[in-house]
């Protein structure tokens, strides 16, 4: 009986139709990366093992693909060396594209010239529970500017997020915070030990509302007085500016916090000369994935379609000195591309163009005709025209059926007459129409 075919859970196979459309996003977001003056990179699927472990947490380490050394490799340790994992796996798949990245930096220190700008596409993997939205092989799609301290690279990445989500048709908003003030209420409610909790349970704002919120900061270990104090702090309304203002009020006693405040207040303000017209909001409640960021943290959000946030990340100031190069600031966003793509397919906004590989057909109705059709499609792809010719000389119907099946637009019927006359049919497969058309006019028709 033959194998059934299948892939291993939480990957995919992506279908044509699936990769002109995955391909038409990646295409759009590099060429914007482009044209900030951001530089490609690739590096391994596979790290060292000791590159990846204790990078993302305990939860992280669990969840790192591990790769067994290779071959006959086994046979030849004894079982007590089998049962240490470090003999039996050296390197691991790529969790994500950031620790790579840092490890590049360090690695190559001496050719790269600082701030080194790259923007990186491809595939990481987790050993995740599969479930609906989250795969085990995914891609990530990173900017990261390193060795500079500018927030002119926050604007930069802001200015970026505008126009990825413009040229792709995306209503958003961005939301930002700055973990420094995060650390600066924590402060100021005396309880600057307890940020991680503070922030875990405030990230949650949205979701589960104020009283569940102080509920939760409670079972955390805050006392009421602290609880009240982180009210008003959650509950700032106004602009950004104003937001700002109170909150200088409330944490004006944290070093910290007074910072962070001055770094917002200095990004926002480059924001409104610059004139971005991209919706952004100071979201007191946004924490994101608290690791290794250090200053502003962005989260974007689209606005017409119910998805979870769509491109997220943040300043960090030591991402390299796990490598052995301390004091190197960074900051970077990482577009979601599998969400991007449930959005643009919800919302209907791929081009027309895309849904195609081929924009026409040539039906096939015998030898003569075949060379003249293949003399036209030659010219057709001279000038970037996809074209093809049916390759038998089959029955009308089954080629018209093939192009249909294919959604290719056009199809050009060349048969004795239209050979005698040197005039092609062109037939608009969507909306039915035909033309005759010169043969040395089907290009520029077709264009």
């Amino acid at each position: 009986m033959a194998q059934k075919p299948s892939i291993p859970k939480g990957t995919r196979d992506f279908s044509p139709a699936e990769m002109m459309r995955r391909t038409y996003i990646f295409d759009t977001i590099k060429s914007v990366f482009r044209t900030y003056g951001f530089a490609p990179l690739e590096t391994p699927a596979m790290e060292n093992l000791s590159t990846l472990l204790g990078k993302y947490g305990d939860e992280g380490d669990k969840l790192l693909f591990k790769i067994l050394n290779s071959g006959d490799y086994g046979a030849k340790l004894s079982d007590e060396q089998l049962r240490q994992p470090s003999n039996i796996s050296e390197k691991g798949l790529r969790y994500d594209l950031t620790v790579p990245f840092a490890r590049y930096v360090v690695q190559h220190q001496s050719e790269i010239a600082f701030p080194f700008k790259r923007y990186q596409v491809q595939p990481v993997w987790r050993a995740d529970r599969p479930q609906k939205g989250r795969y085990r092989e995914f891609y990530q799609c990173d900017v990261d500017v390193i060795g500079s301290r500018s927030l002119l690279n926050e604007v930069e990445l802001i200015s970026i997020v505008e126009r990825v989500f413009s040229k792709l048709n995306i209503n958003v908003t961005l939301k930002m915070n700055n973990r420094k003030i995060l650390f600066g209420i924590a402060e100021s409610i005396g309880h600057a030990d307890k940020m991680i909790d503070i922030t875990v349970a405030i990230d949650k704002l949205e979701k589960i509302g104020i009283d569940n919120v102080k509920a939760e900061l409670a079972e955390r270990g805050l006392e009421q007085e602290a609880i009240d104090k982180l009210q008003p702090i959650l509950e700032l309304s106004g602009t950004n500016s104003q937001k700002l203002i109170s909150l200088r009020e409330v944490i004006g006693d944290s070093e910290a916090g007074l910072k962070g405040i001055e770094e917002m207040a200095e990004i926002f303000g480059y924001v409104e000369r610059l004139g971005i017209k991209l919706p952004i909001e100071l979201d007191l409640s946004l924490a994101r994935g608290l690791n290794y960021y250090t200053g502003a943290i962005f989260e974007v959000k689209a606005m017409d379609y119910a998805i979870g946030s769509i491109c997220g990340g943040g300043r960090y100031d030591d991402l390299t000195g796990i490598f052995g190069l301390p004091n190197t600031s960074g900051v970077g966003i990482s577009f979601g591309a599998d969400r991007i793509y449930d959005v643009m397919v919800g919302l209907n906004l791929f081009p027309e163009e895309v849904n195609f590989t081929t924009k026409v057909l040539f039906v096939n109705l015998g030898e003569a005709e075949q060379m003249a059709s293949l003399k036209i499609i030659s010219e057709l792809r001279d000038n970037g025209i996809a074209a093809e010719i049916y390759p038998e000389s089959a029955k009308m119907k089954k080629q018209m059926e093939y192009a249909n099946r294919r959604m290719i637009p056009y199809v050009v019927i060349i048969g004795s007459n239209e050979l005698q006359e040197r005039k092609a049919t062109i037939k608009n497969m969507v909306t039915g129409e035909q033309s005759a058309v010169d043969f040395d006019e089907v290009c520029s028709r077709l264009k």
